[in-house]
């Protein structure tokens, strides 16, 4: 067998050096990110004025950040009431205009009907303001019968009025809330 050629580096060297090498810029990166975990000096290009900036700006950030986010949680729960009560609003005039003189079941101030206040379009509109996820034993309803009688083609009114109660008290929020729908009795 041949000797071998000393000149020639070996595999083993030549991986050995690489690596080395790899070693050293992943140190050197790491130096970069975080030259407080080295030991050594600051990075070039860094001052030591800048080291606690992240928790500053941080801080400010969230000062910011935070009530923020309360205040669109307000805002949608505000908006979410606002749709409830309007849709309420709406059934109870939907169940007027179906519930005029030609019904079994007569709502408004005709004379023959049983229920001359409107007390039943009232508790209608009441059940359906119960999905607001509010209080709302300061919610007026008002039903209103234009034309003084219920019978077809005569109008009725429901006006609801809501004083909204946040759950985080924040400014810039309304708190009176009026909402009104209108329709004709059409039974």
């Amino acid at each position: 067998m041949a000797e071998s050629d000393s000149s020639l580096p070996r595999a083993s060297d030549t991986c050995g050096r690489w690596a080395r090498q790899m070693a050293r810029h992943a140190a050197r990166a790491a130096f970069r990110l975080h030259p407080r975990r080295s030991g050594r000096r600051i990075a070039p290009g860094r001052f030591k004025s800048e080291e606690g900036s992240l928790v500053v700006e941080t801080a400010l950030s969230l000062l910011l950040v935070v009530p923020m986010v309360f205040w669109l949680f307000e805002l949608c729960m505000l908006t979410y009431t606002y749709s409830v009560l309007g849709d309420a609003a709406r059934q109870g005039v939907r169940y007027a205009i179906v519930h005029g003189t030609d019904s079994g079941n007569c709502s408004g101030p005709s004379s023959g009907c049983g229920d001359a206040s409107g007390a039943n379009v009232v508790a209608i509109v009441k059940s359906a303001a119960a999905y607001s996820f509010h209080d709302l034993t300061n919610m007026t309803v008002q039903v209103a019968y234009p034309d003084l009688a219920s019978n077809p083609p005569s109008r009725v009114d429901v006006t609801i009025n809501y004083t909204y109660v946040p759950y985080i008290k924040l400014p810039g929020i309304a708190n009176s809330v009026q909402l009104s729908a209108q329709g004709r009795i059409i039974y």
